[in-house]
C-alpha cells in the first residue's frame, strides 16, 4: 500500500506492506531513526511521535492509519542551528543518561506544553506517565520541562 504523510512539514511517500507499524516505515523507509523501537507493544514510550498533534506510540499505529496525516519526529523539533526549548532544558539539566528514551520524553512534553503552556508538576509526571526511562529518577526530567514551560510562555509573551 501506498501512505502518503506530511512528516515534519514535508510531504514523504513509502510504499509499505499493509501490517506495516508508523514505527518500522519512519525508521525502514523514511530513514528518521529518532523514534525507538523499545517494548514494541506500547508500554515504553520510546516510539513516541506526534500524530496531528498527539503523542502516540508508533509501534501501535499502522502505517496505513496515517495516510494524509501529520507526523511530527524528535528529527523535526530542532534546526541545525537552534534547539528546541525542551532540547535545550534537557540538555542543560542533564535529564537524560543514555538518551534512549528521549526522544519520546519531549514529544509527550510537546504535546503537553502546546496543549497547556503552564502545567503543574502533576500535569507533567502525568503526561510523561507513558514514557519510561531505566536511568534517571524522573527529577531532571520533570525539571527540565517546567524550566522550558517557562522559557516557552517568555518566548510567546515577548512576541
Amino acid at each position: 500500500m501506498d501512505v502518503t504523510i506530511t512528516v515534519n512539514g514535508e510531504e514523504k511517500s513509502a510504499s509499505v506492506p499493509p501490517e506495516t507499524t508508523l514505527l518500522r516505515m519512519l525508521r525502514d523507509d523514511l530513514n528518521l531513526t529518532g523514534a525507538k523501537l523499545g517494548c514494541d507493544v506500547g508500554d515504553c514510550g520510546a516510539c513516541t511521535v506526534l500524530v496531528d498533534g498527539i503523542a502516540v506510540n508508533s509501534c501501535l499505529m499502522l502505517a496505513g492509519q496515517v495516510d494524509g496525516r501529520k507526523v511530527e519526529t524528535i528529527e523535526g523539533l530542532a534546526t541545525l542551528d537552534k534547539f528546541h526549548p525542551l532540547q535545550q532544558n534537557f540538555e542543560n539539566l542533564g535529564a537524560l543518561q543514555c538518551g534512549f528514551c528521549g526522544p519520546g520524553m519531549i514529544l509527550s512534553a510537546k504535546q503537553l506544553l502546546d496543549d497547556n503552556p503552564d502545567p503543574s508538576k502533576e500535569e507533567i509526571q502525568d503526561a510523561l506517565s507513558g514514557n519510561l526511562c531505566r536511568c534517571t529518577g524522573y527529577t531532571k526530567i520533570v525539571e527540565a520541562v517546567a524550566d522550558a514551560a517557562v522559557e516557552m510562555r517568555g518566548d510567546k509573551q515577548a512576541a
